[in-house]
Parts: structure tokens; C-alpha cells; sequence
């Protein structure tokens, strides 16, 4: 089993959370608790997709990430940018408008994330004619769905495509291509501008991986408003400098949209996105309802990473205008240059698996499998007397997972709301005992007479 912690990007404002629940009841893997009035995570099971971070009312769940300035660090940096970031801009502003400007604000270089996708395609196409036992192959793109399984699908685990994502095979295409022009690795810094939570926390810590050649991780909507402010009064001359862009085919545009790598694929492909619908569709393939799919390729985000939790433009929109860019491309095909990376094909091919992703079950209760065991009879055996009706009064986000906190000391039986009840008819529990039990789940304050939280809880961003 793998030791190393996880890293998490998502991170909880103590001061600013006012313990609404609204984050523990759309968690998909039930890491959220509410304890003393505030938002509490458990981070074994926290898989970074961002859904708790769209829902807060109060912006008391943020992500963290570089601060833009570490670019300055580095003698030469490279801003790493993925297809879709092309797509947050209306139609007018062109993709060279976007590349000059980010190198207005201080990168040396601009490429794309998919720069590297049609040496990828290639190599997943074999690693799926190599492994016919396994099916299906699932997609190691997104980190969240990679985690998610690694937590929530412990079984299908061994499914997970051991190839390197776009995103860490791009990364190392950089760091050779400047190392042959003589810049030490200290001197160059690769930033990535990332739509969403989970790349962070793989950036900082890569499942499969030892450490990612990627320097730093900024987000996509402070780099969209800072290109979007200088381009302010830029004339089209001053928008277009030439910038040395590599080109993408079209198939690589739009491979971070759903469909975008399962259509590139050969046998019977699917693509799923949205966090529930994947979880929905993995939970029949752990039972063994569907059978006979080649490859799974399953995205955390509504329209992929179109609709990350970073972006700032409409996901429709931004599909929409990389299908645009993808029509002029196939237009402009007999200008465009072979990709430079081809160089660097067989060193890149050499070194694009991944080691062993292993499990990281989130319903293991204790180290020690004897000692789980028993939780786990336990933990069935409250099953019987609790509800079964999943309002999360008690702070859990349903009657299991109390059972499981109970089991692991982290909760009572008697934070049931319904089980105080019949506690205190039958007088094992004085009412007063129970009010107190509420109010250290939910805060003292909770019960008291505040019409200012009405409006904190309506104020969704």
C-alpha cells in the first residue's frame, strides 16, 4: 500500500465557514463532517474534485496555489497552457492574441498542454492491444477520477492506464528540449495554468510518480483576468506578435473535452463526465452489469476540463469555440509545421509509464485487518438501529458514515437526532445533555435567534 499522504489543494476557511453542510451533502466520497459548527474534512477521503468548492455559500472553501510572481524565479519559464484556456476568451480574441500577452507578463515560452497528444494516442492504443486480460482500460488523465477510484473503487485499481497524462509528458518534453539548448534545470520554470483543484494536489503530489517536472501550478482564473486586462486597448498589430506557437492537430484541441481521447481510441470506447455519473457507471462495472468496453475515459468535470471549477468562461461556450479552432485548423493544415516534439519521440516514449497506482480504500477502518474486521461487524450492527434516512443532523452525511465515525471513536450513537429521542423517553439521555450534543455539532450560536445567517446561506457563488 502506498504511505505517501495526499496533497490537497481544497483547504477549509475555519473563520469563514458557518457549518451550512452544503459541502458534506454534495461530497462524493463523504469527506466532509460538520464539528463544532464548522466544515471538517477527512482527508483519506478527499479526492479533490471541487464540488464542496462550488457549492460553498460563504467562499470559506478555497484551493491554493502559486502565487504568480515565483515565476520570476527562473531565468527561463514556461507557461503551460491547456487547450481549453484558449476557449474561456470570446471569439475575436485569437489564440496567438492569448500566447502574446502571457508573454507580455513574463514567460519566455508558451505551449500547450496537448502539444504531446499524438505521441500519447499512439502509445495508448498499444498499451490497450498489450493488455487485452484488462478490460476496461481506464483513462489516468484526470487525477480526481484516479483518486476516486484509488479511495471509492479500490478493486478496479489494476484497471488504471499506466501511461503519464498530456500534461506530465509535455512537462518533459520542455525540460529536454531547453536542457539540449544548454539551460540548467535550476534556471527553468514550468508553470502549469490549471482548470481545476485536482491537477494542483497531482502536481504537488503525482500518484505513480516520484515528483512532477512541473515548477508551479497557477489558476486559470487569475491568468484569464490578468490576460484579459492587458489586452485593454491592444490593437490587433500589438495582439499578434509572433511567438513561435507550436501547432496542435486537431485532435489534440480537443482531447481534454469529453470524447476527445475515448473518439481517438480504437475497440469499444465510452466517455462519462461528471463526478456522479462516473461513479454511477463504475459502481455497474464493479458489479460486473457491463462488460465487453476496450477503454473508460471518465472526467471529474461537467464537459471534462471545459467545465473545471478554475475556469471563468461557460463551459458550452468554450466546447464550442475549440471545435471553432479545431475547423480552422484542418483549414490552416498545409501551414502548419510538424510539431517539434517528434524529435524527441523515442526518448519521450521511454519514460512515459507509470509505476503501480495502489488502493487507498477509504472504508479500510483500521490498519490492523482483525481489528477492521470487527469495526466493520460493529459498524452493521448500528446500521440496525439507526434510521436509515440520511438527513445529516448528526453532522455525518449519512446514517454509514456515522456508524463508521462511531466505530472509529471520531462520533457517538447518540449524535442521532432521532436516536436522543428515544433516549430521552426512555430517560438514558437528559434533554438538556442532548441539546448540548447538538450544539457541539453545530455550534453554540447555531440556536440562537440570527437573521443574518439566512442571507449567508443563499449567497451561492
Amino acid at each position: 500500500m502506498e504511505n505517501k499522504a495526499f496533497h490537497h489543494a481544497l483547504k477549509i476557511r475555519q473563520d469563514v465557514c458557518i457549518g451550512c453542510s452544503h459541502c458534506m451533502r454534495v461530497c462524493p466520497t463523504e469527506a466532509l463532517r460538520v464539528r463544532n459548527g464548522k466544515a471538517e474534512l477527512y482527508e483519506n477521503r478527499c479526492i479533490d474534485c471541487g464540488e464542496c468548492f462550488k457549492v460553498c455559500p460563504t467562499s470559506a472553501i478555497i484551493i491554493e496555489q502559486d502565487d504568480f510572481n515565483k515565476i520570476f524565479n527562473y531565468d527561463y519559464r514556461v507557461a503551460l497552457v491547456p487547450s481549453i484556456f484558449t476557449g474561456q476568451f470570446s471569439d475575436e480574441i485569437t489564440a496567438t492574441a492569448v500566447t502574446s500577452i502571457l508573454l507580455k507578463l513574463g514567460f519566455n515560452e508558451v505551449i500547450e498542454v496537448e502539444t504531446s497528444v499524438e505521441l500519447l494516442k499512439e502509445e495508448i492504443n498499444n498499451y490497450i492491444a498489450n493488455n487485452k486480460h484488462t478490460k476496461p482500460v481506464i483513462s489516468s488523465f484526470c487525477p480526481a477520477i484516479v483518486r476516486l477510484i484509488q479511495v471509492k473503487f479500490p478493486s478496479l485499481v489494476e484497471n488504471l492506464m499506466l501511461i503519464k497524462p498530456p500534461l506530465d509528458i509535455t512537462s518533459a518534453y520542455i525540460k529536454k528540449k531547453l536542457q539540449d539548448k544548454g539551460v540548467s534545470d535550476d534556471q527553468i520554470g514550468i508553470f502549469y495554468i490549471t482548470p481545476c483543484a485536482a491537477k494542483i494536489a497531482a502536481v504537488k503530489s503525482p500518484v505513480g510518480e516520484d515528483k512532477s517536472e512541473v515548477t508551479g501550478v497557477l489558476n486559470m482564473n487569475l491568468i484569464y483576468n490578468k490576460v484579459l486586462k492587458s489586452l485593454v486597448g491592444l490593437n490587433d498589430s500589438e495582439k499578434e506578435i509572433s511567438s513561435n506557437r507550436e501547432c496542435l492537430t486537431g485532435n489534440s484541441l480537443i482531447w481534454s473535452l469529453t470524447n476527445g481521447e475515448a473518439s481517438q481510441i480504437n475497440g469499444r470506447s465510452l466517455a462519462i463526465d461528471g463526478i456522479y455519473n462516473v461513479i454511477e457507471f463504475l459502481e455497474k462495472i464493479e458489479n460486473e452489469e457491463i462488460s465487453d468496453i476496450d477503454f473508460l475515459e471518465l472526467r471529474a468535470c461537467d464537459e471534462s476540463c471545459a467545465g473545471g471549477v478554475l475556469t471563468s468562461g461557460n463551459r458550452f461556450l468554450t466546447v464550442e469555440r475549440l471545435h471553432k479552432r479545431v475547423d480552422d485548423s484542418i483549414k490552416l493544415d498545409d501551414k502548419c509545421p510538424n510539431s517539434k516534439i517528434l524529435d524527441y519521440k523515442e526518448s519521450l516514449r521511454s519514460s512515459m509509464a507509470i509505476s503501480e497506482i495502489n488502493p487507498r480504500s477509504m472504508m479500510k477502518l483500521d490498519e490492523d485487518m482483525a481489528k477492521a474486521m470487527k469495526k466493520m461487524e460493529r459498524s452493521n450492527r448500528l446500521m440496525c438501529f439507526l434510521p436509515g434516512i440520511d438527513c445529516g443532523s448528526c453532522g455525518a452525511p449519512s446514517c454509514q458514515a456515522l456508524a463508521e465515525d462511531i466505530v472509529q471513536g471520531k462520533a457517538a450513537i447518540s449524535h442521532c437526532i432521532f436516536l436522543q429521542k428515544t433516549m430521552e423517553q426512555t430517560r438514558k439521555l437528559n434533554p438538556n445533555h442532548s441539546f448540548r450534543i447538538m450544539e457541539k455539532i453545530w455550534g453554540k450560536d447555531r440556536f440562537e435567534k440570527n437573521c443574518n445567517k439566512i442571507d449567508k446561506s443563499k449567497r451561492f457563488h
